[in-house]
C-alpha cells in the first residue's frame, strides 16, 4: 500500500526529469542515465516505468497535451468570443511554456528531428487554433478578407516564435508582451464593429 503512492511520486519525478532533459537537450541529446540521475533514481526504478526514452517521450507529450488542454478549459471558461479566447490562450501559453519543462517540452518534442513519431502537443495546438479561428469566421468575427487557413498557420507561427524567445529571454514570456501582439494582430483580422 505505502509502494503505491511511492511508485506515483517515482514516476512523476522521472517524467518531469525527462522534460527537463528534452526541453535543455533534445530528444536525441536526452539519456537515460541523465533522466534517471535528474530524477533521483536508479536506473532500474525509471525501466520500471518506462521501457525505452520513446515510451517516455510519449508520456512526456501526454502530459504536455493534458496542460495545455487544462489551461486552454481555462481560458474557455471565461465566456470571450473566440478571438479573445484564443489571444487569452496564447498569452497564458507562452509563460507557461516558459516556466513549464513539461509543456516547453512537449512543443519540442513535435519539432525534433530526431524523433520520427512525436508532434502531439503541436498538432493539439494546431487544430485548437484552427477550430477557434474558425469559430470566429462562422461567426462573423474574423474579417472577410481574411481566410481561416492563413490566421491560423500566422497564429501557430507567432506562438512557436514567442516560445522560443520567451525560453531566451525571461522578458518575452510576459502576458504584457504577448497581449501588445495581439493589440497589433486583432484589428488586421477581427471584423470592423
Amino acid at each position: 500500500m505505502v509502494k503505491q503512492p511511492r511508485s506515483a511520486q517515482t514516476r512523476q519525478a522521472v517524467v518531469r526529469a525527462a522534460a527537463e532533459a528534452f526541453a535543455d537537450h533534445g530528444y536525441a541529446g536526452a539519456s537515460l542515465p541523465v533522466i534517471s540521475s535528474r530524477a533521483g533514481v536508479s536506473a532500474g526504478a525509471l525501466y520500471f516505468h518506462f521501457t525505452s526514452k520513446d515510451e517516455l517521450a510519449k508520456e512526456v507529450e501526454e502530459a504536455a497535451v493534458a496542460r495545455v488542454a487544462a489551461l486552454a478549459d481555462r481560458c474557455r471558461a471565461t465566456g470571450r468570443s473566440p478571438l479573445r479566447l484564443l489571444a487569452t490562450t496564447m498569452c497564458r501559453l507562452v509563460p507557461a511554456a516558459a516556466s513549464d519543462p513539461v509543456v516547453r517540452a512537449g512543443f519540442q518534442l513535435g519539432r525534433d528531428a530526431s524523433r520520427k513519431n512525436g508532434a502531439r502537443l503541436g498538432e493539439w495546438w494546431h487544430t485548437w487554433v484552427r477550430e477557434l479561428i474558425t469559430e470566429a469566421h462562422r461567426e462573423g468575427e474574423l474579417a472577410p478578407d481574411i481566410r481561416p487557413e492563413v490566421a491560423t498557420a500566422a497564429v501557430v507561427a507567432a506562438t512557436a516564435g514567442f516560445m522560443e524567445l520567451a525560453t531566451r529571454h525571461v522578458d518575452w514570456a510576459d502576458p504584457r508582451r504577448l497581449e501588445e501582439f495581439w493589440s497589433f494582430l486583432l484589428p488586421r483580422i477581427a471584423a470592423t464593429p
